[in-house]
């Protein structure tokens, strides 16, 4: 929705971002991607958006953040569309869900678990939310390449971060306990808390959206007596991201 010009969320206007962009979450996620940019330029900062512009390759990229949860991501989304971007990585953190998936490994997702409020404006709950085909398969094929550790898989998107980790005290208990018991059963690897508001819009908006994430931790693995310290560092996933985005 432009507004004197320029979109009324993001705050910039035509010729600003480029065709393919990164959606962090976090603000100080944009300034790490912007390392590997040729000639950056932070062209603005409001709310919970911060967007820099560069080149990978001859390609103009932008990181754009969207804060935490699917309708502000999706916000960005819809913006950035109208701004005339076509293709989407979003570059997140996650937590794992199935025993195998460990703090430090990069999940790319196939599909997410629609366990939010989001995507429910775009299509009926019948509609699965799919990651793009293209997006993923660079995704893999980049993280193979890279030799760095990975899992590809659905994920499950939520938009109560403490509904997941102190579901004992919701008015829901049971329910919470109930379909967390069934995404491991599923084989689910990860909870995070946008891909699947981003993948359905990106349907509705006819583009391209992937998503790879760097898992913090893994509280199935911690219930079970494994010890193992969290992980912060994502330069790992960032780089699947950027890589990939080159390829496409």
């Amino acid at each position: 929705m432009f507004v004197n010009g320029k979109q009324y969320h993001l705050n910039c206007g035509p010729g600003e971002v480029g065709e393919y962009c990164l959606l962090p979450g976090d603000p100080a996620r944009c300034d790490r991607i912007a390392r590997y940019f040729r000639e950056p330029r932070l062209i603005g900062q409001n709310r919970e958006y911060r967007i820099i512009t560069g080149l990978l390759g001859e390609k103009r990229v932008s990181a754009v953040s969207t804060g935490i949860g699917g309708p502000g991501a999706v916000i960005a989304l819809e913006e950035l569309v109208e701004l005339g971007a076509h293709t989407f990585i979003r570059v997140g953190t996650c937590g794992g869900i199935r025993m195998d998936v460990q703090p430090g490994d990069a999940v790319i997702a196939t599909a997410a678990v629609r366990a939010e409020g989001t995507s429910r404006e775009y299509a009926p709950l019948a509609y699965p939310a799919a990651a793009d085909y293209y997006v993923t398969r660079a995704l893999e094929e980049t993280a193979v390449r890279l030799g760095l550790r990975h899992e590809i898989g659905v994920v499950q998107c939520k938009d109560s971060f403490y509904g997941q980790h102190r579901p004992e005290v919701m008015p829901v208990a049971e329910e919470l306990k109930e379909n967390w018991t069934a995404w491991k059963r599923l084989g689910v690897l990860a909870s995070e808390m946008e891909s699947a508001a981003l993948f359905v819009a990106s349907a509705h908006l006819g583009v391209r959206c992937g998503a790879v994430l760097h898992v913090v931790w893994n509280q199935e693995r911690a219930a079970a007596g494994i010890r193992e310290e969290s992980s912060t560092d994502t330069d790992g996933t960032l780089r699947i991201a950027l890589e990939a985005i080159s390829s496409l």
